[in-house]
């Protein structure tokens, strides 16, 4: 299986990627305001890196729940400065968190090779063939709602199956407008329009969804579900969010959506020698 993102290629099986998380926004859930002067974002993108991060993903608008939209402008203002100096300052993917085709065009055009979109279930195509045009990645991210919506009563019939009907539509739709196959991730997007219940059954049944033949991407670094789930609050949850990322690399999993770059590195790597030495 390959992954192309513009002129980044990665073939798997090979050991699980980790995307390192900059959220250049005031409101983000768990680090709003920390990085929003573009010389900190860009230095702890650096740090990431360095850390282990092969994919940056940086966000100028957060998806917490009940978060408020921004205007493109202004998340334009937050991003580009971030994008265009790590552009020329890693080798490493950049990939852009946004809904909107104009900031993914102007991004794209700077040096990002992934969008990373919560808004999957869009109807819209615009944004579609903006990644198909750029020959980026694309992170098509399952989500009930908006992040506005999303959280208020969240329902399924059965949610791993709803999940993996809306990947192989997802997968058809993004085809037709250009977006090879080969360029696609997907995200169950847990947290996202899912009650606690929902993301224990799809990170238990993550396995299920190897059968599309695609990269899965896992991000539940510091999400709420761990702290209801275990009473831990934001600055503790590591241990449990490090537990689900090794479990999901276990179950086919090959990306893994972080704050904590050094410490998910870690354990990853542990889990995945253990496994290499594992007896079928």
């Amino acid at each position: 299986m390959i992954l192309r993102a513009r002129q980044f290629e990665f073939c798997f099986p090979r050991p699980a990627l980790v995307m390192g998380i900059v959220n250049v926004t005031p409101d983000s859930f768990s680090d709003g305001g920390q990085f929003l002067d573009p010389p900190a974002a860009v230095a702890h993108a650096l740090q990431l890196v360095e850390q282990g991060a092969e994919i940056i993903d940086v966000g100028g608008e957060s998806t917490r729940p009940g978060a408020l939209p921004v205007s493109e402008a202004e998340e334009l203002r937050r991003v580009m400065p971030v994008v265009e100096q790590l552009a020329v300052q890693i080798k490493v993917p950049i990939s852009i968190d946004t809904v909107k085709p104009g900031v993914a065009r102007v991004a794209l055009a700077a040096g990002a090779s992934i969008v990373n979109d919560v808004a999957a279930n869009r109807e819209d195509s615009a944004l579609w063939e903006a990644v198909a045009e750029a020959g980026a990645g694309y992170v098509c991210i399952h989500m009930q709602g908006t992040p506005q919506t999303m959280q208020a009563n969240p329902a399924y019939n059965d949610v791993v199956l709803e999940v993996g009907e809306f990947f192989s539509e997802r997968i058809r739709r993004l085809n037709v407008c250009g977006v090879g196959r080969d360029h696609i991730i997907l995200d169950p997007g847990i947290g996202f329009g899912k009650t606690v219940e929902h993301n224990l059954q799809l990170l238990g049944a993550a396995r299920n969804f190897t059968s599309l033949e695609r990269p899965l991407l896992l991000g539940v670094s510091r999400k709420s579900f761990i702290g209801k789930l275990v009473g831990a609050e934001l600055a503790a949850r590591l241990p449990a969010a490090l537990a689900c990322a090794c479990l999901a690399v276990a179950a086919g999993v090959q990306i893994v959506r972080a704050h904590d770059v050094a410490e998910t590195v870690q354990a990853i790597r542990m889990t995945e020698a253990i496994l290499a030495k594992r007896k079928v």
